[in-house]
């Protein structure tokens, strides 16, 4: 629990919430769902309807944090800007795209989790044992519970499959 109000409070500190509160920013991922590691980083997911404006207070705001990047890609043919830097030993990862945040895969992809972990209480150390082995969040679901494909997609699947979206 001691990561989870460090990172709130890294969060805080940095006023995230506030100052890019016009982008509806959402916490998403390991740490929300208490399966995170030493190395999970602070996946904040956005909406974003001007990836250019968006693009340039992100730049505005946290290029100074130590090793500060933003790219632009394509994931799953929307356009997205992706920024990561380090701020009190977390790794953020600050992601926007015209997408409602509740519509955003790492959104979907973590009340699916979230739900599984409820249902299964038993998958939590399972689940934290293979993040701590390297793997991915939902490639270690997919894993623990023999679901084929692309773990992204296989996921969301699972997750409209068991109403759980």
């Amino acid at each position: 629990m001691k990561r989870k109000e460090e990172a709130i409070d890294a969060i805080k500190k940095l006023d995230i919430c506030n100052q890019l509160s016009e982008y509806k920013p959402e916490l998403c991922g390991t740490i929300p769902l208490g399966i995170d590691v030493s190395t999970s980083d602070l996946d904040i997911i956005m909406e974003v309807k001007d990836l250019t404006s968006f693009e340039d207070k992100i730049k505005l705001l946290y290029s100074d944090q130590p090793y500060f990047k933003i790219n632009r890609k394509i994931i799953r043919g929307k356009h997205v800007v992706k920024a990561n830097f380090v701020y009190k030993g977390f790794e953020f990862e600050l992601f926007g795209q015209d997408v409602p945040v509740h519509e955003q895969y790492a959104y979907l992809h973590m009340v699916i989790e979230k739900k599984i972990l409820l249902k299964n209480p038993e998958l939590k150390p399972k689940m934290i044992s293979l993040k701590q082995r390297g793997y991915k969040t939902e490639p270690a679901f997919c894993k623990v519970l023999g679901i084929a494909g692309d773990p992204y997609e296989a996921l969301i699947q699972y997750g409209k499959d068991q109403s759980y979206i």
